[in-house]
């Protein structure tokens, strides 16, 4: 008998429990906090990475709370994003946080697929083949690839990925596309305990190789890794040129993610 489909609803509940707030550190460094007001990533020194994952506030305590997590991060001299979704409150979250000295970065979706809606018969351009290697040369072509298509200085998440495959590597698998021994694509999937959910990130490709179909054999190939370690869905937070691939690929939006930014304030030499 056909599985009878997860409701709508119900899917954006399991997110919010299990990924928003997800406590199982990924081996990148981070260190997660949970409370009943914020889950709180925060990245040790220049390993892992730092942010606010989840908020359950109100008008009554999201200044004193977003005052808090500033004052903390201000404190170890680290800057963190705060990621808002549609659903959290209060419904004016996003101007307190400029209020309080964030800087709006942008507007995402969140986009999830069941692992079994995915189409995974997706063909390579000839002469393109998918490295599933996990060593530091690996991580170097992801990161070469990262560098190139974005612009700017990955060096943290180079040390991150390398101190996850040091101590943790079952929790996350890196996709590189090679054509003739030069990597033209990248991306990688995170597989973190005690969640239905596997993590799309990154994917990126050379500007002179779009349109070939590799982002979607990235997309492929993660998804069936994804099945094969009895996760049940794959999310990511989708940017707008990357929505309308992932909606061919039988993504469902989930919402939008709003993600603000706060640094902190430069010293002086």
């Amino acid at each position: 008998m056909p599985v009878s489909p997860v409701p709508f609803g119900r899917v954006r509940e399991l997110f919010d429990e299990q990924v928003r707030r997800g406590t199982a550190r990924d081996g990148t460094g981070s260190e997660v906090t949970s409370t009943n007001e914020v889950v709180r990533w925060c990245a040790d020194g220049d390993l892992g990475w730092s942010e606010i994952a989840w908020s359950n506030l109100d008008e009554s305590n999201a200044d004193v709370v977003i005052g808090q997590q500033v004052e903390f991060f201000a404190a170890k001299g680290l800057g963190f994003a705060w990621r808002v979704v549609d659903t959290d409150s209060p419904t004016d979250l996003g101007a307190r946080l400029e209020r309080a000295g964030f800087e709006f970065v942008g507007t995402s979706e969140l986009m999830i697929a069941r692992v079994t809606d995915v189409p995974l018969d997706v063909a390579l351009p000839p002469g393109v083949t998918l490295s599933r290697e996990s060593g530091p040369a690996a991580i170097d072509r992801l990161i070469e690839v990262h560098e190139r298509v974005f612009g700017i200085d990955h060096s943290q998440l180079r040390r991150s990925l390398l101190l996850q495959l040091t101590s943790s590597p079952q929790l996350g698998e890196l996709v590189v596309a090679m054509a003739e021994g030069v990597p033209v694509a990248s991306s990688r999937v995170d597989f973190l305990p005690d969640r239905e959910f596997a993590g799309l990130w990154g994917g990126s490709t050379l500007p002179e190789w779009r349109g070939k179909g590799l982002f979607r054999a990235m997309v492929a190939h993660r998804s069936r890794e994804a099945a094969i370690r009895g996760y049940s869905y794959v999310y990511v937070i989708a940017s707008s040129e990357s929505q309308p691939i992932f909606t061919r690929l039988s993504f469902e939006s989930y919402g939008s993610v709003r993600t603000y930014m706060w640094r902190p304030p430069a010293t002086s030499p």
